[in-house]
C-alpha cells in the first residue's frame, strides 16, 4: 500500500495542533507528537533516502498547505489577485517549505539506514540503530526548523515546537530557545516509533524508550518552575490597548480615512470601567494611521494630542514615517511612535518624537521586493511597500517605571530578533523588561493566522520570561504574563479596549543570554558525530 494517502492526510491533520480551536489546548502536544511519529515511521521504514525525503515532502506540503491556508484570504480576498494566481501561490509556498522536512527526512535516513530486523528478538546492533535514529531525527528536524527560519529571510511560522506552549517541552524555552522544544519534540515523535517496534518484538528497549520519553518530558517540567534569576521591577505599568476592527477593505480606503482616525481617537479617549485607572500608555496598532506621518494634516493630529493630555501620558501609535534625508534622498519606514501632549502637530508631521522604532524584519512581498518578483507584487493591491529597515538597536520606550521594547507585525516570531534589546544599550541603557507587538493581522480575515500569531508571542515570554503585549487591528489584542499564559485578551474581530497593568521583569533567562548559539552548537556536534559514525561505521 503506498504511503502518500496516509502522509498527506497525516501532514494535513498535523497543522491543527498550532493553537487552539478546533483542538483544546491541552491536546495540542500530543497530537502534534503521533502525528509527526507517522512520519517518522514512513523514514524509518523507507528503503532509501530518496524515498525518505519524497515522504517528508508529501507530509510537510499537506501540513503548510492546510497550516497556512489563510494567504490566500490576503491574495485573493484583500490583494485582489486573480484567484488562479493567488491558488498557484499558496500551493508554490506549500511546496517550497516542504522541502524542509524532506530535508530533514533525507539526512537522517542518510545518518541512520533503514534497520534490518531480526526475525524474531531484535539484536543489539539493532537497539543502537534506534537509539542513532531517534537522536538523528530530532537533531535534523530541529536543525531543518532553523533553517527554515533562517533562508531567504526566514519563515518559522508552524515550527513544531510552537505546538508545546502548554505542554511540559515549553521548559526547555527559557534554556535552549524553540528549536530546543522542536527537537524534544521530535525526539518523542521518534520515541514512540521506537517504544511501538521495540514492543511488537518484545524486547526491553520498550521499557528504555518510555523512561527516555518521561525524562525528557519531566526534566522539562522541571526547567519550567526555574525562575532562572528573573524578577520584578518598579511599578506596574497602566496600560490601555486599543484594537479598533477596522476591517482591511476599509482600511486604505481614502474616503474612509478620517472615519478610522476618528474611532482609534474615540476608542483610545473612552472613559475606564474602573474609575480610578488611568493609563499611563496608549497603544494602538500597525498602522492606526494608515497614511505617512506629512500626509496628514494638523486638525487630524490635534485629536491625538488630546487624548494623550486626557490620560497625562503617552500615546503610541503604528504609522508609516516619511523621513527626508539631507542629500535629497528620502526613508520610508513601517514604524511605532510614542509622544504625549507636549509634542506640537508640526513636529510631529516631521516626525520628530520622543520615542520611536522602525520596523527591521521586513515581510517580503508586502514590505520590500524579492529581487525576480516584482511582477508578482504588481497583480495585487499593496497600498504600502517598499520599506526601509530599521537599526539593529533601537532603545525601548521608557514608559513609566518600565522600558518596552516594540516589534511591528510578525517580527515576534524571530524570537533571536528580540534578544539584543533587552541587554544594555550600546552607553550602558537598561534592556527592555516588557515587549510588545503591534500589529494588522486584517488581511488574513477570521483565520486560524490569529491565533497561531498570539501562540507564538506566548513562545516568546516564555524564552525571555518577558510579560508582553499585543495591540492588534482585529485580533488578538492580549497581554501574555512572564511565564507564557495569556492573562486578559480581547475576542477578535470585535472592537474593544483592554486596560490592565502589566508588571515588567529585570535579569536574563539563559536563552535570552546565548541566544540560538548554545542549541546550534548541540545540534551541529550531534550531527558531525552521527556523520562520523555513519562513515566511519557505516550501518554499525
Amino acid at each position: 500500500m503506498t504511503l502518500a494517502p496516509v502522509l498527506l492526510l497525516a501532514g494535513g491533520l498535523h497543522a491543527l495542533a498550532f493553537a487552539p480551536g478546533p483542538l483544546p489546548a491541552g491536546l495540542l502536544a500530543p497530537f502534534q507528537v503521533a502525528l509527526l511519529a507517522v512520519l517518522a515511521w514512513a523514514v524509518w521504514r523507507a528503503p532509501t533516502p530518496g524515498r525518505a525525503a519524497g515522504y517528508g515532502w508529501i507530509f510537510g506540503f499537506a501540513h503548510f498547505l492546510v497550516g497556512l491556508y489563510w494567504i490566500f484570504i490576503s491574495l485573493y480576498v484583500y490583494g485582489q489577485m486573480n484567484l488562479a494566481l493567488a491558488v498557484l501561490g499558496v500551493f508554490v509556498l506549500a511546496a517550497g517549505l516542504a522541502v524542509f522536512p524532506a530535508l530533514a527526512a533525507l539526512t537522517t535516513h542518510w545518518l541512520v539506514p533503514r534497520p534490518r530486523l531480526a526475525a524474531s528478538k531484535p539484536s543489539g546492533s539493532f537497539e543502537s540503530l534506534t537509539w542513532r535514529f531517534v537522536l538523528a531525527w530530532s537533531v535534523c528536524w530541529a536543525l531543518a526548523e532553523w533553517l527554515r527560519g533562517t533562508v531567504f529571510t526566514g519563515f518559522p511560522w508552524l515550527n513544531v515546537g510552537y505546538a508545546h506552549i502548554d505542554s511540559a517541552l515549553a521548559g526547555w524555552a527559557p534554556v535552549l530557545g524553540v528549536y530546543a522544544v522542536a527537537a524534544a519534540a521530535a525526539a518523542s515523535s521518534a520515541l514512540v516509533v521506537g517504544v511501538v517496534q521495540h514492543w511488537r518484538q518484545a524486547d526491553p528497549w520498550r521499557w528504555r524508550g518510555l523512561l527516555a520519553l518521561a525524562l525528557l518530558w519531566g526534566v522539562g517540567l522541571g526547567l519550567a518552575q526555574n525562575p532562572w534569576g528573573v524578577r520584578a521591577t518598579g511599578e506596574p505599568l497602566a496600560l490601555r490597548l486599543v484594537q479598533g476592527n477596522v476591517s482591511q477593505s476599509a482600511k486604505f480606503d481614502p474616503n474612509l480615512i478620517v472615519d478610522a482616525l476618528e474611532r482609534h481617537v474615540a476608542m483610545a479617549g473612552q472613559p475606564t470601567e474602573v474609575p480610578e485607572f488611568r493609563p499611563q500608555a496608549v497603544i494602538l496598532p500597525e498602522t492606526a494611521i494608515p497614511v505617512f506621518q506629512d500626509q496628514l494634516p494638523v486638525p487630524l493630529w490635534q485629536p491625538w494630542r488630546d487624548v494623550a493630555g486626557y490620560w497625562g501620558g503617552t500615546l503610541v501609535a503604528g504609522i508609516a514615517l516619511h523621513t527626508p534625508g539631507g542629500d535629497g534622498t528620502s526613508r520610508y519606514t513601517n514604524s511605532v511612535i510614542g509622544f504625549d501632549s507636549n509634542v506640537s502637530p508640526f513636529a510631529l508631521i516631521q516626525g520628530n518624537v520622543p520615542w520611536r522604532y522602525d520596523k527591521r524584519h521586513l515581510v517580503p512581498f508586502g514590505e520590500f521586493v524579492p529581487p525576480g518578483f516584482r511582477w508578482f507584487v504588481n497583480a495585487m493591491f499593496m497600498p504600502m511597500g517598499d520599506f526601509d529597515r530599521g537599526d539593529l538597536w533601537q532603545p525601548p520606550f521608557e514608559l513609566g517605571d518600565q522600558r518596552v521594547a516594540f516589534n511591528i507585525c510578525y517580527e515576534d516570531i524571530f524570537g533571536e530578533e528580540l534578544l539584543p534589546r533587552l541587554h544594555p544599550g550600546p552607553d550602558g541603557e537598561p534592556g527592555a523588561t516588557i515587549l510588545a507587538n503591534v500589529s494588522n493581522l486584517g488581511w488574513f480575515g477570521d483565520s486560524w493566522a490569529l491565533r497561531q500569531h498570539l501562540q507564538m508571542a506566548r513562545m516568546r515570554s516564555i524564552e525571555t520570561a518577558r510579560p508582553s503585549v499585543r495591540a492588534t487591528n482585529t485580533g488578538i489584542t492580549a497581554v501574555i504574563d512572564r511565564r507564557g499564559d495569556v492573562r486578559q485578551a480581547l475576542p477578535a474581530h470585535e472592537p474593544g479596549v483592554l486596560d490592565i497593568e502589566v508588571q515588567g521583569t529585570t535579569g536574563l533567562t539563559p536563552y535570552a543570554r546565548w541566544g540560538n548559539l548554545a542549541i546550534l552548537a548541540l545540534l551541529w556536534l550531534s550531527a558531525g558525530w552521527l556523520a562520523w559514525r555513519r562513515v566511519a561505521k557505516g550501518r554499525g
